[in-house]
């Protein structure tokens, strides 16, 4: 079941956020997976919640939050610039891990990084960031080529997966593979667009990053 919550994240910015904790093996979840939304996204996201629903129901808790506040999210909705501002997303991404970190129901999970779109570069950034606590990365039809340089100081096990119908993004995740720096797998559903929304393309999503996460978490 899902907690709303309302995190902190500096410059008196709240975020709002979704956390479920599930039981694990030893009566705690088995690690924690924070969700960065693509451009245009929201926590609310069916895609992401579907993957968060599978992850939950191997033991991990999953914290889905909006990256951007309301008056931003209406700002972006006219300029698209917030979306794109990976900076801006990786360092909100980043605090929601120290509130994570600092919270009692959280505090010492091995933590992984869900990122879809442009909310996967934001996760990579992040991961670069925090190499001693991000464990492992999952991107979902992401953009890894805007974390810039960023993208050779991520050692974390990295998962990137891409349809098979949607050429410009797997030629860019092709190009980020030869960058990260750690063990990397480029996984291509095939027949799938940009949104896997044929038939089981999310379904097999879901599988793949629930296999990586449990595997490194």
């Amino acid at each position: 079941m899902n907690e709303a919550l309302r995190v902190r994240v500096g410059g008196g910015v709240t975020l709002d956020a979704d956390l479920a904790l599930p039981s694990g093996p030893a009566g705690r979840p088995r690690g924690l997976v924070l969700f960065a939304h693509g451009s245009g996204s929201s926590r609310h996201s069916p895609r992401n919640r579907h993957v968060a629903e599978r992850l939950q129901a191997a033991g991990l808790a999953t914290l889905l939050a909006d990256l951007l506040t309301l008056e931003e999210e209406r700002q972006d909705s006219v300029t698209r610039e917030l979306r794109f501002d990976i900076g801006l997303l990786a360092r909100r991404l980043e605090a929601l891990s120290d509130w994570a970190q600092t919270d009692a129901r959280t505090e010492g999970l091995p933590t992984g990084l869900f990122g879809a779109s442009t909310g996967a570069a934001a996760a990579l950034v992040t991961a670069a960031s925090l190499p001693n606590r991000v464990h492992a990365v999952v991107s979902r039809g992401g953009r890894p080529d805007l974390a810039g340089d960023r993208l050779e100081r991520v050692r974390q096990p990295t998962l990137l997966i891409v349809g098979g119908a949607d050429p410009l993004v797997l030629d860019l995740n092709g190009q980020a593979m030869e960058r990260l720096a750690g063990e990397t797998r480029l996984e291509i559903v095939p027949g799938a667009t940009h949104l896997f929304e044929e038939p089981g393309a999310l379904d097999e999503v879901a599988r793949l990053a629930t296999a990586w996460f449990t595997t490194y978490l």
